[in-house]
């Protein structure tokens, strides 16, 4: 039978509440105007319906027009439910800075969709209690069926009520790592790096161990992550953890977290190399390959700078195949490398043939990853660098503002002053692009300066000409620059080197 009982007044009062809920909400909530507007759509074929009922009785008779009433009157019941669910939860409850679960929507809008059905039922004249009892044995015999599902969704109420999911949140399913996009009513969505999206059923969750990536206290969670590398025993184990440590903590590494600071452990021995871990901080878990591949190319141009050669199984070092014939072709080409890169520095011009040959042996080959420092502004080291291949960029350090002062590439030197007179570094030096340079130190320029001391004051010239030249790009981000003149710079030398 139709629903005498609801007037047409009533009905017109529902239609306009529920319309000027719609409106409303177009205005205050752009972001969910698909669900408004299909609401209103559905509000408006409710009214067209109401306003047909007299030519529908007309035509096809009373019980169609009455049918017709009916379903148009659960309609919209249904929309101005919809309409008054979303308006509360997403408009009210946010401006008194309340912010309930999307599910508790859901939960709430089905529990009135149910109320409203039994009114609509009770007021068309159905016998509820008969409904129930009979509803009952339907009831259990669907939970015993559908008791996975039942499962996955109270496992989607609990994660959602304990917030031990949030979307956003990084976390690892078995061998699953990716973002949670999604935590529906029967799974959660984790989207990897790959572009995969994985489905993982709720239950599944809530019986199982998962981890979460990053502490949730943090403002801004970073992840640990573990570089092994193997080092050849003949480095201490003590030095070569400070050169892994130094690689990553020198070098401006896009992503590594400077706090916590990188550390380096050794985890194994074995008889021929020691297995070591640099662990660091990553700022966003979506970059860990990446991130970790540019941390284990500083930590191979640490290894080749210190002398230090990676580890290697026995067996894989016997299977070199190699004759003296070889190795001697492979020195004399090393050996006229380094005769062309001490040919092309001014500092050198003025030596013998004979001199730059002896220089050769003291070249210690100096590879740098891109955005190691090289030379840092302030720091005492007796050593210069030839640069073979590569970029650098030179900067000048004040009051902790760094400013570019200059572009190295191929056949330039710097750190002579170093060398030379045990000066600071006058400026800081980082990598542009992969570095290959060679180092030659005080010691292997010694036995050549000592043996010539009027080299000295060649040299001087060649370096006092260097200094003003550094001084002249540094003086505008310097205001208090002060150079240091020929005279200066020969008696530093001099001293250095004990020629008094």
């Amino acid at each position: 039978m139709s629903i005498t009982s609801l007037l047409r007044a009533e009905m017109a009062a529902a239609m306009g509440a529920a319309l000027a809920l719609g409106v409303l909400l177009l205005a205050l909530r752009p972001g969910d105007r698909a669900s408004t507007r299909n609401a209103l759509i559905l509000l408006g074929l409710c009214a067209l319906a109401e306003l047909a009922d007299s030519s529908i009785a007309s035509l096809a008779g009373s019980r169609p027009a009455a049918i017709v009433a009916d379903v148009a009157s659960v309609l919209v019941g249904v929309v101005l439910i919809r309409l008054a669910t979303i308006f509360f939860f997403r408009v009210l409850l946010p401006a008194v800075r309340l912010r309930p679960l999307r599910m508790a929507e859901d939960l709430t809008t089905a529990g009135l969709y149910v109320g409203w059905g039994f009114v609509w039922l009770r007021m068309a004249g159905v016998d509820l209690g008969s409904l129930v009892a009979t509803s009952a044995v339907i009831t259990a015999v669907l939970a015993f069926a559908m008791q996975d599902t039942l499962g996955n969704v109270l496992g989607g109420l609990v994660l959602q009520l304990d917030r031990s999911v949030r979307v956003g949140d990084w976390m690892r399913v078995e061998q699953v790592n990716g973002r949670v996009v999604e935590i529906g009513w029967r799974h959660t969505a984790i989207q990897t790096r790959d572009r995969e999206t994985v489905i993982v059923p709720n239950g599944w969750l809530v019986k199982n161990r998962f981890s979460v990536i990053g502490a949730r206290g943090d403002p801004m969670p970073v992840w640990r992550r573990w570089v092994r590398v193997n080092v050849d025993l003949s480095a201490s184990p003590g030095e070569a953890c400070r050169v892994l440590e130094e690689a990553v903590r020198n070098a401006r590494i896009p992503l590594v977290s400077p706090e916590p600071a990188p550390d380096a452990v050794l985890l194994e021995l074995t008889p021929r190399y020691g297995s070591y871990a640099i662990r660091y901080w990553l700022e966003d878990p979506a970059h860990d390959d990446p991130t970790d591949s540019r941390v284990r190319e500083h930590i191979v141009a640490a290894l080749a700078r210190h002398g230090m050669r990676i580890g290697a199984a026995y067996t894989e070092q016997l299977n070199l195949e190699d004759d003296e014939a070889h190795r001697s072709a492979e020195r004399g080409r090393e050996r006229s490398r380094r005769l062309e890169a001490l040919a092309r520095v001014e500092l050198f011009a003025m030596l013998s043939k004979e001199e730059r040959e002896s220089l050769v042996e003291h070249l210690v080959r100096a590879p740098f990853a891109v955005g190691d420092v090289i030379t840092r502004q302030g720091a005492v080291a007796h050593w210069l660098y030839l640069m073979v291949r590569g970029e650098a960029e030179v900067w000048f350090e004040q009051a902790g503002q760094r400013t570019a002062v200059g572009t190295l590439g191929p056949g330039s030197v710097f750190g002579e002053m170093g060398m030379m007179t045990g000066a600071p570094r006058g400026a800081t030096v980082t990598a542009r692009t992969d570095v290959d340079a060679y180092r030659l130190d005080k010691d292997g320029f010694a036995q050549i300066i000592q043996a010539r001391p009027d080299l000295a004051r060649e040299m001087s010239r060649v370096l006092a000409a260097r200094a003003a030249d550094l001084r002249a790009k540094t003086e505008a981000a310097a205001h208090a620059a002060h150079g240091e003149d020929h005279g200066d710079i020969l008696e530093k030398v001099r001293r250095f080197f004990g020629l008094d």
